[in-house]
């Protein structure tokens, strides 16, 4: 894939996401949400950086499994369940996702929601890629 980001300068400085996303390819892998499930299908990690960095590690294994890379990735959406507490781990997060990830950031959006289907889940990505 070929992506170009782009940040306006009429626009906020960008902090750990792009503005825009151009992103020229052949295929599209769409990435189904993900949680800080284990392989047995429980939820791991008692904090919001311990569940981010599995959730992270789900999408991107998912991402793996289907030829892709952390620079593929287009979209990226978080869904927390408690916005503060994500502005408050904003800087251990953006580390978390850095080392995981890397520096080519996608278009990004942070929503909060009531729950999400695993209960005990406090953060969920979902995605898209679009592969070379």
């Amino acid at each position: 894939m070929t992506a170009e980001r782009i940040n306006p300068p009429g626009l906020s400085p960008p902090t750990g996401f792009s503005h825009a996303v151009v992103a020229t390819g052949s295929r599209t892998v769409f990435l189904a949400g993900q949680t800080a499930l284990d392989a047995s299908g429980k939820v791991v990690g008692d904090t919001l950086p311990e569940q981010f960095e599995r959730a992270l590690t789900n999408l991107l294994t998912a991402l793996r499994a289907a030829g892709g890379t952390p620079c593929d990735l287009a979209r990226v959406t978080v869904y927390a369940t408690d916005i503060a507490a994500y502005r408050i781990h904003a800087p251990e997060l953006g580390r978390i996702w850095r080392e995981l990830a890397g520096r080519d950031y996608p278009a990004m959006a942070v929503v909060e929601v009531v729950r999400l289907w695993d209960e005990q889940a406090t953060v969920e990505l979902d995605g898209f890629a679009v592969l070379p």
